[in-house]
């Protein structure tokens, strides 16, 4: 685990599988806009979760690329799951600022939700192809833009599912503010 604190919010990565995250109080589903069960990170959620999440989602959906909506976390470990639509790189515009949006929304909402702790998968960057370099810069740019605006949300954690993008990542979060 990589952590680096920016306030009173500590930003950690792990290689590891997002659904098995019982110390987060919500984890983030890079979810379709219908909010369905579906593949990659959305059908591992699901599948865990089981089918009630699909009947909580469906009257939520559709959603537009950088929107956020939660729910309950059904069979996950985790009190909520917080689902985010992402950007297909090359055909959603502007792709980075609806990359950000998600993050920022989703942390937003679990605030207003009094969730101190959140994981996130790396959004966009399997199926809608971001590429995972450009995605970590967007991703972590936007978290710390708004933790200083956070009251509740005290752990933001990014769940990698490979060793490679997790390394990506990691190098991301330990990069200057500056760069950032």
């Amino acid at each position: 685990m990589t952590q680096r604190q920016f306030g009173k919010v500590t930003v950690e990565t792990v290689q590891g599988d997002i659904t098995r995250q019982p110390d987060l109080d919500a984890i983030v589903n890079a979810a379709n806009a219908e909010l369905r069960v579906g593949g990659g990170v959305a059908g591992a959620i699901h599948r865990a979760a089981g089918p009630e999440l699909e009947k909580e989602c469906i009257p939520l959906g559709p959603i537009k690329p950088g929107q956020a909506v939660i729910s309950g976390g059904h069979h996950l470990p985790n009190a909520h799951v917080i689902h985010c639509l992402g950007p297909v790189y090359g055909h959603d515009k502007p792709e980075a600022g609806l990359l950000a949006s998600c993050y920022r929304e989703a942390l937003l909402l679990a605030d207003r939700n009094d969730i101190t702790s959140i994981g996130f998968p790396a959004i966009s960057t399997g199926i809608f192809g971001y590429p995972i370099e450009e995605a970590a810069q967007v991703t972590l740019k936007a978290v710390v833009d708004v933790v200083p605006g956070l009251d509740n949300v005290r752990t933001v954690r990014f769940v990698l599912f490979s060793e490679s993008d997790k390394a990506v990542f990691d190098r991301a979060l330990m990069a200057p503010v500056a760069n950032l």
